[in-house]
This record gives C-alpha cells, structure tokens and sequence, in this order.
C-alpha cells in the first residue's frame, strides 16, 4: 500500500480530495503552505490526522473559494474557510489570517504522506 493510498483508506476516501485541492492550487496559481499536524509529516515520522491545515494567499482567497465550491462544501469564518466533501473524512481548513502570510514564502516543497506540497519551515510549524 502506497502512502496516499493509506491517506485515502485513513480518511475513507471515496475520492483524492486532497489531491484535488492540491491541483487545484496549482492550476489556480495560488500560493500556500501546509501547516499543523500533517505538515509535522515533512519533518518526523508520520502522524495520522484527518485535518489539513493551509495558509493560502489571502488576496486570491475569494477565486479560490468560488473554484472550491464545486468541489468541496465550505464553511465561512473570519480568518478561515472550513472545506469538507461527502467522499472523504478529509477536512482542509484554509487560513487567511495575517498572522500566517509570512510563512508562505518560507515554505519548501516537501513529500507528506506521499503528495508533494509547500510545507511552512519546521520553526513556522512547530
């Protein structure tokens, strides 16, 4: 069993909606950083969690969103957008906090679980 293929049967993955929401950054240009507990992943041996945390570029937050929609359900906060999809336990909260902008020109690119993404720098993370 591959690591996404684990991700997947974790999550009861009807579908790869992270891989979705990942290509969906990337097909929209649109700058982030993974953070909290599966981000840990790029830097000490694997922890199970079912809740991705993102910063995303605040200023193309609203794009995003309207792409997201048909994909994910989403759930509006103040400094944060909760997406959820019936075909996995997956959950992504996207941050837009000022707080956390900082980190998205820091991050690397990083293997987590088996999918390449930008990863905040272990001292943003932790």
């Amino acid at each position: 069993m591959t690591k996404k293929e684990f991700m997947n049967s974790v999550s009861n993955g009807q579908e790869d909606i992270l891989q979705r929401l990942l290509d969906l950054l990337d097909s929209m240009k649109i700058d982030y950083c993974v953070i909290g507990g599966l981000a840990v992943n790029a830097y000490v041996e694997p922890v199970v969690s079912l809740d991705l945390d993102l910063v995303v570029a605040a200023k193309k937050i609203d794009n995003l969103i309207e792409s997201a929609g048909k994909i994910f359900n989403i759930e509006k906060f103040p400094y944060s957008f909760n997406l959820t999809s019936p075909k996995s336990d997956l959950r992504f909260q996207l941050q837009i906090d000022p707080r956390y902008q900082a980190f998205i020109p820091r991050a690397t690119v990083k293997n987590v679980m088996g999918y390449k993404m930008n990863v905040a720098t272990v001292e943003d993370v932790l």
